[in-house]
């Protein structure tokens, strides 16, 4: 952000006695308080010494406010956040940078930012006299342990004059947005469910576009294996023409968010609502980062804007760029107002989707047998299941019934889904290699659980 100004045109010139005299700190109203009474002193006592002085008095704080209210010099403005992007719990640092591009020094300016209260507190730095082309830099740290995106800003500045008569504010115009994202942790590399891996591994290759005959083949570059020379077209275009390399078809794997209100209890950093949001990145970041194309989808049905038919493409130049925008996305969004997972089945059922990995709260029968339903489009699905009721209550109660909890358990495991209870504050990697253990122990015993490695 960069913007100049401090000083006023012509239209401010309006107002600008008043705007003077409101600047008036408590100094200078006194001293005019001071002046006036003793110039009514003197008229009524006929002392003209008094006089002198009552108007001297009266007469340095006016003098002041129209000097500094007719201050011609400018000064520009800027802010850097490093980084724009934060998990939630670190810190960002935004660098304030001040130039005086006017011809005249400044006097004293003290600078204030607006920033929103989850923050921390707004910051205040004075700034000495800033010369004629000088400049001053200042920072300050922020830190948000709830995820969202905060607006900085805009600057102000503080002018005073020498005496501290009046104060006078300037403001810019323009701000910069901190985006705090869910914290992400980082996963092993276990194979959750199947064989294949993420890129090519274990999956049926296909030639580009038009298979052995491509008819958009390339020339020949050094390096390139002579097997792979189309000798029809070479002969044809009189040069050495080679087919176009084969293009690994990508594992899919869709990772699906409850967002339902009525599905979690409780609000703050230590939600179990949070919990899931962080795990989605979490796991977004970590397939992506596994080569494989993901896709982020609610129980609306929505997705991320951008987000191409087969999801986000992983190991890739684009992939940063892809996990940056699911972050964007997860870092605003909050609870929905729907009742069920059908627009997500909606969505699912238009064939085999990949591996499916979904973050679930409260489940009722109804939406355990969707996602049943689920499972059988998909190659593969794990789920982690939270019971909100136990991530609300306290150390000290005594836990209620898990009948419920337990029930849907069964369920979702009996519809072929790899299920994890999680519990309060559980560790997402501990509980990814229990999946990983559970799968394992449901293909000793003969159960299926789909294929797509993780």
């Amino acid at each position: 952000m960069t913007q100049a100004g401090t000083g006023h045109t012509a239209e401010e010139d309006k107002g600008g006695l008043r705007t003077a005299l409101a600047g008036l700190t408590t100094r200078g109203r006194s001293f005019l308080a001071a002046g006036v009474a003793a110039a009514i002193c003197a008229y009524v006592l006929g002392q003209s010494d008094l006089l002198r002085v009552g108007l001297l008095l009266a007469a340095l704080p006016l003098v002041c406010a129209t000097v500094l209210y007719r201050t011609r010099y400018r000064v520009a403005g800027s802010r850097r956040l490093s980084p724009g992007r934060v998990p939630a719990g670190s810190e960002a640092r935004v660098h304030l940078r001040m130039d005086n591009i006017s011809r005249l020094p400044t006097g004293l300016l003290m600078l204030q930012d607006r920033v929103p209260y989850v923050l921390g507190p707004r910051p205040r730095f004075v700034l000495d006299r800033v010369e004629a082309g000088g400049r001053r830099e200042v920072s300050y740290r922020v830190r948000s342990d709830l995820r969202g995106r905060y607006p900085l800003g805009p600057l102000q500045l503080r002018l005073t004059d020498p005496f501290g008569m009046c104060e006078l504010t300037r403001s810019f115009s323009t701000y910069d947005t901190l985006t705090v994202i869910p914290r992400v942790e980082a996963l092993p590399p276990v194979r959750l469910t199947g064989e294949a891996k993420g890129y090519g591994d274990g999956r049926q290759r296909s030639l580009a576009l038009a298979g052995e005959d491509d008819i958009i083949p390339r020339g020949y570059r050094y390096g390139d294996d002579l097997r792979r020379v189309h000798w029809r077209l070479t002969a044809r275009y009189g040069e050495l023409m080679v087919r176009r390399e084969e293009q690994p078809q990508r594992s899919r794997c869709t990772v699906l968010l409850d967002t339902r209100g009525i599905a979690f209890q409780g609000a703050g950093p230590d939600a179990a609502f949070e919990w899931a949001v962080s795990g989605t990145a979490s796991t977004l970041v970590h397939m992506l980062e596994r080569g494989f194309s993901v896709r982020l989808l609610t129980d609306t049905g929505s997705s991320v804007p951008g987000e191409g038919a087969d999801g986000f493409a992983g190991a890739s130049q684009e992939s940063a760029d892809a996990a940056g925008m699911m972050m964007d996305t997860l870092a605003v969004i909050d609870h929905s107002d729907g009742a069920g997972l059908s627009r997500a089945y909606d969505v699912l059922r238009g064939g085999n989707e990949g591996l499916l990995i979904a973050f679930l709260g409260d489940l009722d029968e109804e939406q355990a047998t969707v996602l049943g339903k689920m499972r059988q489009r998909s190659g593969g699905a794990v789920a982690f299941l939270l019971d909100s009721e136990s991530w609300v209550r306290e150390p000290t109660e005594v836990p209620g019934p898990l009948d419920k909890s337990v029930d849907r358990l069964r369920m979702l495991r009996e519809a072929g889904w790899t299920a994890v209870m999680v519990p309060r504050g559980a560790p997402l990697a501990d509980l990814w290699r229990e999946a990983d253990r559970q799968r394992t122990h449901m293909a000793s015993t003969g159960t299926t659980a789909g294929g797509g490695g993780t």
